[in-house]
């Protein structure tokens, strides 16, 4: 009977410490979501930002943008000499973004990606220019990461070197 009780408890210990490790995997955080009552009552649910003391927070979301801003249509002509410039920020989705770009996009003629080519043909509708400047387009024509001064002074040359004098867009 004895050797059962031991069995029995030490059961008890190991589902107790496996109820302990998904707990830690589930919720990490030192105040778990699933455990807090007050997440449950609609005045907490209401407002995210307000702290538990009532003191006004510390956060204050804002946007940088207006409506119009986030709202406005940019018309884009990839029969003309317009040109899309990709700047990837580092640690911002930008590889994703970038993808993103040369795959999915809906235009008239979106880029051409090959199965094992790192780079996507981007050409205007029966011409061979590039109406995308991107490290999947164009490759790391400015480097790797070009900030916005490298970019500046960078883009203008590689896309006009590729153009005759005369057929140069105005920028």
């Amino acid at each position: 009977m004895e050797d059962r009780s031991h069995k029995v408890l030490l059961a008890l210990v190991m589902l107790f410490l496996f109820a302990v490790i998904v707990l830690q995997y589930v919720c990490p955080g030192t105040e778990c979501q699933l455990l807090r009552l007050r997440a449950l009552s609609p005045a907490a649910a209401s407002d995210p930002y307000r702290a538990e003391d009532e003191t006004p927070a510390r956060f204050v979301p804002r946007f940088n943008f207006s409506a119009g801003d986030l709202l406005r249509q940019v018309d884009f002509n990839i029969k003309g000499d317009d040109l899309i410039v990709f700047l990837h920020i580092q640690k911002t989705g930008g590889t994703t973004f970038g993808r993103h770009l040369v795959r999915n996009i809906q235009l008239e003629q979106p880029c051409e990606c090959r199965a094992g080519q790192k780079k996507c043909t981007c050409h205007r509708p029966g011409k061979r220019e590039t109406w995308l400047f991107s490290r999947f387009s164009t490759g790391w024509s400015c480097g790797l990461h070009a900030d916005w001064t490298e970019l500046t002074n960078c883009v203008p040359s590689v896309v006009d070197s590729k153009k005759e004098v005369r057929l140069r867009p105005s920028r």
